[in-house]
């Protein structure tokens, strides 16, 4: 007799998710409140940024969403209910991939999320290893809420150390965020038998077309989004944006563009207060702006931050110099075709993750094809991933289900 999420219709699974989900949508839902609390406390953001990070992940989290997802990738939801449905050679039926344990990284709100998700509708065992915060895990008490076989299906904990306080070798797959040295880690533990779904380290960028800088007017509306993706997060995770293209030839030109995004990012300061920092940020900002300061003095552009130096345009960046990847510091380079990000990005070994793009060529979509971004956006909202996005290029399900030939 099956057990479990495996004795449940996977539509009822997804409904349990979204129904969660939407009461996680609520600002007053009072696990929401408590585990936005402990957010805020954990990351040093601002109430603002935390509340629009809840809204974005549970937000993504919709019926329509997550069925889209998993008919884009398997077909039908109904394979997951045991029926074989694969075109018209051998039949096959898909099962779980078995116990799958996913490995929180310190920067990104509920990252794991997504991946806990899709494993649960593909009718795994999942194991979270949470944060210090325990979002997942609240989360994961709303579910069994909904659903009572989430029980013992969907556990979320916390524990010291990436790999050496627990036993990964009792786990089929290990979905694990960090850098890559914590990655390369966590793969060194592994047995052949267990598949490794890893998310390093990677950035995204941002490429504004001459196009989109014809009139202030679009360059403003440009701005305010690049402002937002700046912002949001203070700059740590892959969906912030870490590296900015200003294409020569339009009427704004680049360095006038760089003094309306520093305007665009003192008005995001307002809407998301910068988090707290630590002395050696604080350091490490400062002498960035003071080092962009000391080059425009000498005719290389211009530097535009604040004497506390909460944020850094700088328009004396060049392509020779990889990002700085400090909190809410951005280098402005001038560029004269899309081919010229693609080769930034191979010289510094940069990884990205999206595009932004303001301009619409074909010419800037074979570069973000070429960077191996997963994914373009509009300006403003590199931070909100949709559910069927390709986090890191990879599937949401397909990895979680694992198919066997059927000969009935």
């Amino acid at each position: 007799m099956r057990k479990g999420l495996a004795a449940r219709p996977v539509r009822s699974i997804l409904r349990a998710i979204a129904d969660a989900a939407e009461r996680w949508r609520d600002g007053d839902f009072p696990p929401r409140v408590r585990a936005l609390e402990r957010v805020c406390a954990r990351t040093g953001y601002s109430m603002p940024a935390a509340e629009y990070a809840l809204d974005r992940l549970f937000g993504a989290l919709t019926a329509v969403e997550l069925e889209a997802t998993v008919e884009r990738e398997l077909g039908t939801l109904d394979v997951l209910d045991g029926f074989a449905v694969r075109g018209n050679g051998p039949r096959e039926r898909a099962l779980p991939a078995g116990r799958v344990c996913v490995i929180s990284s310190r920067t990104t709100v509920g990252v794991a999320l997504f991946p806990a998700i899709f494993a649960l509708l593909a009718k795994c065992d999942v194991v979270v290893k949470d944060r210090e915060d325990a979002l997942i895990a609240a989360f994961f008490a709303t579910l069994k809420e909904e659903l009572e076989e989430f029980a013992g299906t969907a556990l979320a904990a916390q524990w010291e150390g990436a790999v050496r306080e627990r036993d990964l070798a009792e786990f089929d797959v290990v979905v694990a965020f960090g850098d890559d040295e914590t990655i390369a880690s966590i793969a060194s533990t592994l047995t052949p038998r267990t598949r490794l779904i890893p998310f390093g380290t990677r950035a995204s960028i941002g490429y504004v077309a001459r196009e989109a800088l014809a009139t202030p007017r679009q360059a403003e509306e440009t701005a305010g989004g690049a402002a937002r993706d700046l912002v949001l997060y203070e700059t740590e995770g892959c969906l912030s944006l870490h590296a900015l293209f200003v294409e020569v030839g339009g009427t704004v030109t680049p360095d006038a563009f760089a003094e309306v995004l520093a305007r665009a990012v003192e008005r995001a300061n307002v809407e998301f207060p910068v988090a707290e920092r630590s002395p050696q940020t604080v350091a490490s900002v400062a002498a960035a702006r003071d080092l962009s300061a000391f080059r425009a003095a000498q005719g290389r552009g211009g530097t535009h931050s604040d004497t506390t130096a909460t944020f850094l345009v700088d328009a004396t960046a060049t392509l020779d110099e990889p990002p700085s990847f400090l909190p809410r510091a951005i280098g402005v380079r001038a560029v004269s075709r899309p081919a010229d990000v693609v080769a930034y990005c191979t010289a510094h070994r940069l990884p990205v993750e999206a595009v932004a793009v303001a301009g619409a060529r074909d010419d800037i979509t074979a570069m973000a094809v070429a960077t191996g971004a997963s994914r373009i956006a509009r300006f403003g909202e590199l931070q909100s991933p949709v559910a069927a996005g390709r986090h890191g290029g990879r599937p949401r399900i397909a990895e979680f289900v694992r198919w066997i030939d059927d000969e009935r």
